[in-house]
């Protein structure tokens, strides 16, 4: 006999070098288990290409997104660095200024995160293909690169450190997809993970199914207790007379005459 349940929907999520989703992804997992959610490791040039072509649903990248036709929303900054060998004098500052680079080649890769024309200090005949030849050439005695700090830390060396370079911009991670009138369900699940929403204010399909478990039906008012001790109205505490106005016992039937 053939199964005829569907399979689970799957979220593809996309990201770039240096980007890392483990966290969101874990809560992903406490929240939707029951729908995959598949990693696509992309470059910078791919991740764009990937939403376009329907490869994946979503994808962290860094800004700017070219085109009209992919939404993104904005996570956060990422520190840039310059890598130098580990012998070299910045080895000893603890953060340094574009000024200081004056001097120093300084590389620009063609897959370059940082929003500028050209990196300062003095520039290279060529520019390096990838990020990663740009830091085989910094191990080689070759120039200096600057980069996000996330992407210093992935192509890690023993030979190699990074300092902190203020003045300079910063990459900005981004969560992107196709653009339409209406996110996607599943994207505006991740939506609300990277943004840090509580599972009682997410939005998608998932508060639309805790809405579908609340009883539609309003709860009875409680009764009012009873009055203790037979408690009867008009009556004092205890079920003893009420006083009037002056604080005595108020009398009962008709006033007497005066004589």
């Amino acid at each position: 006999m053939t199964d005829s349940t569907p399979a689970p929907t799957t979220f593809r999520l996309a990201f770039v070098p240096g980007v890392t989703p483990s966290k969101w992804v874990r809560v992903w997992g406490e929240r939707l288990p029951d729908v995959p959610l598949v990693l696509v490791q992309a470059t910078p040039g791919e991740a764009p290409a990937a939403l376009r072509a329907g490869d994946a649903d979503a994808a962290l990248l860094r800004l700017p997104v070219d085109g009209e036709d992919l939404s993104a929303i904005p996570l956060y900054e990422e520190t840039s660095v310059v890598v130098v060998p580990k012998d070299h004098l910045f080895a000893a500052a603890e953060e340094l200024t574009p000024e200081d680079l004056a001097e120093e080649l300084v590389l620009h890769p063609l897959d370059d995160t940082l929003d500028w024309e050209r990196p300062p200090g003095l520039p290279a005949l060529q520019r390096p293909e990838t990020t990663a030849d740009a830091i085989e050439l910094v191990a080689a005695g070759v120039g200096l690169l600057v980069v996000p700090q996330s992407l210093a830390r992935l192509h890690h060396r023993k030979d190699l450190t990074y300092r902190t370079v203020t003045g300079v911009p910063q990459s900005r991670v981004a969560l992107s997809w196709p653009r339409a009138d209406e996110a996607p369900d599943l994207v505006e699940e991740f939506i609300g993970i990277v943004r840090g929403r509580t599972v009682n204010s997410t939005r998608g399909r998932r508060a639309e199914a805790e809405k579908g478990r609340k009883d539609p039906q309003p709860s009875a008012k409680r009764a009012k207790p009873a009055a203790r001790g037979g408690q009867k109205a008009g009556s004092g505490k205890g079920g003893r007379p009420a006083k009037g106005a002056s604080g005595r016992p108020a009398r009962g039937g008709k006033p007497r005459r005066r004589s």
